[in-house]
């Protein structure tokens, strides 16, 4: 497993990381067995670094459906096993009847991060991330008492998530950024050209790149009809999906993929790209036919 800086934090965390959400939002969701056996299975095969968030579930009604899983399978870990996984989690989305609506309001962000704290059984969550600017709150605000809930010892690290340059820039006057996680995927480029990959790697903060297969759908459709893709992968003998993370991955150094997964074959796949060495004759290849 290679292993990246968690930006200015200067902790070590595994090039590609668990994307927990599947676990809790799909309607063929694995049962709880499986779900903590795809966690463990991830952690084995090198994986310290898992993405949750308390609106990982189907509705309000189980708020901190996935953040609970991980802390059963973390609670089963021997004691310095689990002081090396560092767990991603978020707040500022809410599931009134399965939508996805924003909540910033300072005092939500508080109660939501107490309760992470519970879900996952932590005494300190390794890092916290605004899930998604709200526009009926200042991004000041919210941001602020993440700030108030890391000089408690409650939060860790701050990250932020689905924000634009300029909100990066206006968020670090608030507080230390260690991460933004934004989409960033073959179909979704907009990082390279909209300046929130630059200005992270100008300022050494981690890019955690969510849905980098497309999403759940698309991932088992990467390759087909391209045959760069699948020329390529061949030749490093690994899947379409293998070689699309180790694409991500040569992006740049402050890059960290967080693949989604439901089976434990599926982030054992996703954990092969870590030990692929893209030629740039390859990366402009793969560059060139993903935006035809």
């Amino acid at each position: 497993m290679e292993f990246r800086k968690l930006g200015r934090s200067g902790w070590e965390i595994s090039a590609v990381g668990l994307g927990a959400m599947p676990l809790s939002l799909k309607e063929n969701r694995p049962d709880e067995k499986q779900a903590i056996g795809v966690i463990r299975g991830a952690i084995e095969a090198g994986v310290n670094l898992i993405d949750t968030a308390d609106a990982y579930c189907r509705d309000d009604g189980e708020a901190g459906h996935n953040e609970r899983l991980i802390g059963k399978a973390l609670n089963e870990l021997p004691g310095n096993e689990k002081e090396r996984i560092v767990v991603a989690t978020k707040g500022g989305h809410v599931r009134p009847e399965g939508r996805w609506e924003t909540d910033g309001r300072p005092e939500h962000l508080r109660e939501v991060c107490e309760a992470s704290l519970k879900n996952l059984g932590l005494e300190a969550i390794p890092l916290y991330q605004f899930h998604r600017p709200d526009p009926e709150v200042p991004m000041a605000d919210s941001l602020g008492e993440l700030k108030k809930l890391k000089d408690e010892g409650k939060i860790l690290n701050v990250g932020i998530s689905n924000v634009t340059m300029s909100e990066i820039e206006n968020a670090e006057k608030v507080v230390e950024i260690i991460s933004v996680q934004n989409r960033f995927s073959p179909n979704h480029r907009s990082p390279e050209t909209d300046g929130t990959f630059a200005i992270c790697l100008a300022r050494n903060i981690a890019f955690l790149a969510w849905s980098p297969l497309n999403g759940m759908e698309e991932a088992k459709k990467l390759g087909e009809a391209v045959p760069d893709v699948q020329e390529i992968a061949a030749n490093h003998g690994v899947s379409a999906q293998a070689l699309t993370l180790a694409w991500l991955l040569g992006k740049g150094p402050n890059i960290i993929p967080i693949p989604g997964a439901s089976r434990v074959e599926s982030i054992r796949d996703s954990v092969k790209a870590t030990g692929v060495r893209l030629s740039l004759e390859e990366i402009v290849r793969l560059d060139t036919c993903w935006k035809q």
